[in-house]
This record gives C-alpha cells, structure tokens and sequence, in this order.
C-alpha cells in the first residue's frame, strides 16, 4: 500500500514496500516542465536536466558516472511538457547512496560554463536527430500546430537560438523561482528501510526554504490545422487530432478503452484493417496525450505517399462507423480484460509504480489506489464508451503530415496548405 507523507516545508514523499523484491526505485519528480517556460526560456528545463549530470562541488561529470556504475545501479532523467523527472533503480543496500546522490545534483550542481558550451552541442545535435527523422517530428508538429500560440505547443527541447542565449544565472534563477518545495516529490518503491530512508529525505530535503507557489498557466486553445511539409523520405508521415481529456477527467478511464479499441493494439480497428487486411501501411496507431487541463487524441500512419490519401479516406470511414455502429458488449468486456491486464503488467515494474505515485501527487494531489483504477475501467459501460466517441470525433481534425513533395493529397481531401 502507498505511503504519504508531507515535510514541513511541503516536499512530498511518497512510498511502497515491496520487500520480496532485492531492488529500489527512486526518484525525484519536480511540478515544471516545458509550458511553464517563458518564451525567452523555452527549453531551458530540458538543459537543466542534462546539467543535473554535468558536476556537482564534490563530483565532476565522469565520477556521477562511474558512482552509479560501480554499484550497478541505473540513472536517467527526462522533461516532459508539465514536470522533470530525475530517477534511479538500484539494490536495496544502495538506496540511501542513491538518493543522497540524486539530492547532490539536484541541488548541489556546479553548472560550470564549460559544460554548459559542451551540452549545449548535445543538445542541438538532439534537435538535428529528431528533425532528421519526420516518423519523430511529426508527433511534435501535431502538438505545435493544434495549440499554436500556447507553451504547451512549443517543442520542449528549445532551438538553437534559445540554448545559445542560456547563461549560468538563467539556470540558477529558474530553478530557485520553480523548484520549491510545493513542486517536489520524492517517490520511492522496492525494498528499503522506511525509517532510515526517511531520515534521509528530511536531511535532504527539509532544509529547502518553505514556499509555496500557484502555478498561473493560462489554458491553450486547440487549432484544427491542414499542414503538408515537404520533406525527402520514402514515407508519407501523418497525424491527426482532436481534443482529448485532461489528465484529471473522470472519462480518462473510457478514452483509455477507445484508444485501445480504435488504435492502440494488435487487434485494434486501425491495425486490422488499414494494416493486416490491406497491406496500406507498416505503421499505424493512436494514442491520447493528457494534461493538467486539456488533452489530445492521436492517430499516426506512415505510408508510400501514392498510398496516403486512402489510407486518411479508410482511417474516416473507420471511425465513421464507430460513431454510427459503436461497440458491442463482447467487445468492450475483451478490451477491459486487455487494458486491465496491462495495467497490472506494468505495475510490477518498480519505475513504473514510482512514476504513477508521483503523478497522482503532480496532478490529484493525492494517492490513487491501483484498484481504484481498476473499479473505474470495470464501470466504464457501452454508453459511456458512445457518448465519448460522438463527443471527441465531433470537433474538426488537425491534420499535419511530412513526405516527399510528390504529395498525394494535392486536391483532394484533406485541403493542405503547403508549408515552405
């Protein structure tokens, strides 16, 4: 069972014993993220998270390295849109080392300029990397052009430009007007010692100044965009989208069964159909992306561009049908069985559990048990299922897609706009 407990300061620290397990997950998650940024540091999380590695006072870049190596543990880290996540899985007998370490590069990082030129580089050959392959850059242009004008629709790894204007006190700045107290939790999950870790937490963590910070983000509007970009590939890439859930929606449960129903497995609508009975494309599936007040709903096709306008006609009338003809009983009860299966799957990772619990602290404030999760998917009827697929296939698609400039759409539906 999950643990809660709040510092004084308001760090929140979050648990689960697992003690027929050898192994400990940890991790410390942080309430920023990309939208959160002003325009003139966009990207700047995201370098924050690679400077986490790059030295601290006591430890230079190569020893963090080595420290976790030596014990034969793992560390990452990774930034999304609402939070930055920094995170290690080790053997129960290193897990105060872990965390003591994770702590140090926190808040004890040097930023050293040097480092910063060099990781700056990193970073803008990581930008080249997915600019030079539109199966990736498609994703990120769905989000830019359906919240057009809003953080939430800006790439979270910044250009060029903005890395190069960054400066040791842009970092030290954000992170003193972000990372308080309120924003942080300490998620933990495996075998450990409750007591001394969380002796440990507090030393660590309980020293940070009380503070207390609204979080003003104004919520972004969805644009129906009709993009083409002209790129050189073998492959038409498209997606399309429409407004999801926020994270916090009670109908998540449903949209989860709809997504897994229409384009999230095997035996999903999309890839029986446009995939296994035409041969139409290698890869095709939807997916949702939830955030704190909006979502998106995706579906993504690569194709042979003589081939992309009928696979978007096919994708249509799928859906189409779904809202005409909806889902019968047998068939929802089959997909229950399947998300809750791999629901269960999933939670015997200990990343992943640390990673639910410090979500459900991020977004609800509070713990949400796995059953209750599950109680929620089982209520989930064919009605609701109906309501939520006339009402999220309702609104206008956004439509962007990348390939070769010998583009079968020209003239017919959908009416692209060329860009560049």
């Amino acid at each position: 069972m999950v643990q809660r407990y709040i510092l004084s300061n308001g760090v929140r620290f979050v648990y689960e014993e697992l003690p027929y397990l050898r192994s400990v997950s940890i991790g410390i998650w942080i309430n920023t993220g990309s939208r959160d940024e002003s325009p003139q540091l966009s990207g700047i999380s995201h370098f924050l998270e690679h400077m986490f590695f790059k030295g601290t006072t006591s430890h230079h870049a190569r020893q963090l390295a080595e420290m976790f190596d030596q014990i034969g543990g793992q560390v990452n880290a990774y930034t999304t849109k609402e939070y930055t996540s920094l995170h290690a899985k080790v053997l129960d007998e290193h897990a105060e080392f872990a965390l003591t370490l994770l702590a140090e590069m926190l808040f004890d990082s040097t930023f050293d300029e040097e480092e910063m030129e060099r990781e700056k580089k990193v970073i803008m050959e990581e930008i080249k990397m997915y600019e030079d392959n539109p199966e990736e850059a498609v994703h990120d242009w769905i989000v830019e052009k359906s919240f057009d004008g809003h953080p939430l629709g800006v790439n979270i790894l910044g250009t060029d430009a903005h890395l190069q204007s960054f400066e040791r006190q842009d970092l030290i700045n954000y992170m003193e007007s972000r990372y308080t107290p309120d924003q942080i939790v300490i998620s933990v999950a495996g075998r450990f010692d409750v007591e001394r870790l969380y002796a440990l937490v507090e030393g660590k963590f309980g020293h940070l100044k009380r503070s207390r910070m609204d979080l003003v983000s104004s919520s972004p509007s969805y644009h129906a965009a009709n993009i083409f970009d002209p790129r050189h590939s073998e492959q038409t890439h498209v997606c399309l989208a429409v407004p999801g859930c926020a994270y916090t929606d009670s109908r998540m449960y449903t949209l989860a069964l709809l997504n897994h129903l229409l384009g999230a497995s095997s035996s999903s609508l999309l890839f029986q159909e446009v995939r296994e009975e035409r041969g139409l494309a290698y890869n095709v599936f939807s997916y949702h992306s939830a955030f704190r007040d909006t979502g998106l709903f995706t579906i993504y096709y690569g194709c042979s561009p003589d081939q992309a306008s009928e696979v978007y006609t096919l994708i249509q009338s799928i859906i189409d049908r779904l809202k005409t003809e909806g889902i019968d009983e047998k068939t929802l009860q089959k997909a229950k069985v399947q998300v809750i299966s791999s629901f269960w799957l999933s939670h015997e990772s200990t990343s992943s559990r640390i990673g639910r619990m410090a979500k459900n602290e991020l977004y609800f404030g509070k713990q949400v048990e796995p059953e209750e999760a599950v109680a929620a998917i089982q209520a989930v009827s064919v009605q609701h299922l109906h309501a939520m697929t006339q009402e999220l296939f309702a609104a206008p698609w956004s439509f962007v897609a990348l390939g070769p400039s010998e583009h079968s759409f020209d003239g017919k539906d959908p009416q692209v706009e060329k860009n560049g």
